[in-house]
């Protein structure tokens, strides 16, 4: 072993977003760019609206799936406050991708709770390494608003030591056909920021 340390990687939203396929396309370009993936179950409610959190960790030897707080070298936030809520998994030097997608919680809409005000801001005082993007008007903008979770992706990619053409057949391995072409175009969004 080479030494090389294990890349971990914490996703988190809310059920319905997209959050199960998005690990399957990171866990698919590991795989194919010659590591050892681990990936967990994705926790939570995997319903539409609750929270939802995955673990994916690789490299050339990996003994578990999870990730231990303040290891990740990358956080995929698809709701803005959740990112926040997970901000301990994240390394000191990490990177957070963070949509800017709101969703409001039961709690929140029924009066019992609020949502936090100045969002943007406190992302920007929580990691130093942000990468914040209105996601779903990108995905909007390649024609279909579920691939929002398909440009956070191409946001992430450049800062991991994943092929560029592994991600290509991850995509092209996780999706339908009829669906490749534009899921191409939402990553290729996402990476160009």
């Amino acid at each position: 072993m080479s030494g090389k340390p294990i890349t971990s990687i914490v996703l988190i939203g809310v059920g319905g977003q997209g959050i199960l396929l998005a690990s399957e396309i990171i866990a698919q370009t590991a795989l194919i760019a010659g590591y050892q993936v681990k990936t967990n179950e994705v926790h939570g409610m995997a319903q539409r609206g609750g929270s939802v959190m995955g673990q994916i960790r690789y490299g050339e030897e990996v003994f578990s799936p999870l990730v231990a707080e303040g290891t990740a070298r990358v956080l995929i936030a698809f709701e803005a406050i959740e990112a926040l809520r997970v901000a301990h998994y994240l390394a000191p030097e990490g990177y957070a991708v963070v949509s800017s997608q709101t969703i409001v919680p039961v709690t929140v809409s029924s009066g019992a709770a609020q949502y936090p005000e100045n969002v943007e801001a406190r992302l920007h005082q929580v990691f130093p390494r942000l990468c914040y993007l209105d996601a779903v008007a990108m995905a909007c903008t390649v024609g279909n608003v579920k691939t929002a979770n398909v440009v956070l992706l191409g946001a992430v990619s450049a800062q991991l030591d994943l092929p560029l053409e592994a991600w290509h057949q991850a995509i092209a391995a996780c999706v339908p056909e009829k669906y490749f072409d534009l899921n191409l175009q939402a990553f290729s969004m996402g990476r160009e920021g």
